[in-house]
């Protein structure tokens, strides 16, 4: 029957290398029982590969991330079936795990913004703990990160902006899903231009690696999808007419400096000076001179 083992994988550094480790309930019963775990991960979308199995008295079987067998990038999962010692006939229901992914994340996965200056927060972490290859090495993976767009615009024109081309992940005791997790800021560019919503992807590559499994390995992309917003414009010509950002439309004959445009969120402001271009008929200002920042 169902003995509702639960299997559960964490991940968990034996001497200084990366297994995973599943464990299940281990129910009284005489006389004792044993337990079959079969270790198998997806090798493509509906494809299993199994990669170990054991017998064991335990209540825990373990499996190196050997990056052989086990890879980063790979989704885990671990099956148990219970039987009694003096006879494997009289088995248990096969209780699988959930997947487990080894590897890096990042959260959310995708990412949906607009051109509106707002920083939008991206985590980065690792689902499995920082080995410490060597007594020289510090116990971190840092993280090169660059961004593409995607689709037929001028190269050279980024659609999003990151506040770091670099992150390090620092070796901190496993938590949850995270063993290791940093922060970088997204922001799309505000480009004046309308084209249209546009789809960029956010690249990491570890660097700087010795460690074969880290070396190796390429973490899934993050989509950004940048929702396009319409540009302001305002204007000040000729003598000087004046069109605000919403329409409205007035003359300014002054002389003087004066303050035409400012933000209130951010440093954004244009002065501009007025002079007397009307001789002695009529008094007429026009443009001379502009101060933006």
């Amino acid at each position: 029957t169902s003995l509702s083992l639960q299997p559960a994988i964490t991940p968990e550094l034996v001497q200084g290398h990366i297994h995973l480790k599943c464990t299940y309930s281990h129910p009284p019963s005489k006389p004792p029982l044993q337990y079959l775990v079969l270790w198998s991960r997806l090798s493509s979308p509906g494809k299993r590969e199994q990669i170990h199995h054991e017998t064991t008295l335990e209540s825990f079987s373990y499996v190196e991330m050997d990056g052989t067998n086990l890879s980063l990038g790979d989704m885990v999962s671990c099956t148990v079936t219970a039987f009694a010692r003096d006879t494997s006939e009289q088995q248990s229901l096969p209780e699988e795990s959930k997947g487990f992914y080894a590897g890096i994340k990042f959260l959310p996965e995708s990412l949906q913004i607009a051109e509106d200056g707002k920083e939008h927060v991206l985590t980065v972490l690792s689902t499995v703990p920082i080995a410490c290859p060597g007594q020289d090495d510090s116990c971190k993976i840092t993280l090169q990160l660059s961004t593409e767009d995607l689709g037929s615009h001028l190269p050279g024109s980024p659609d999003i902006v990151l506040s770091a081309c670099q992150v390090d992940l620092l070796q901190v005791p496993c938590s949850g899903s995270s063993c290791a997790e940093a922060t970088v800021t997204v922001t799309a560019v505000t480009d004046f231009a309308q084209d249209g919503n546009r789809v960029s992807r956010i690249r990491a590559e570890p660097v700087g690696q010795r460690d074969l499994l880290w070396r190796d390995y390429t973490p899934k992309d993050v989509k950004v999808t940048v929702r396009d917003l319409p540009t302001g414009n305002c204007y000040s010509f000729t003598d000087p007419h004046i069109i605000t950002f919403d329409g409205w439309r007035y003359d300014n004959y002054k002389i003087g400096t004066f303050l035409l445009c400012q933000s209130m969120s951010r440093v954004f402001e244009v002065h501009v000076r007025q002079w007397d271009c009307g001789g002695h008929r009529s008094a007429t200002a026009c443009n001379c001179g502009v101060a933006a920042r």
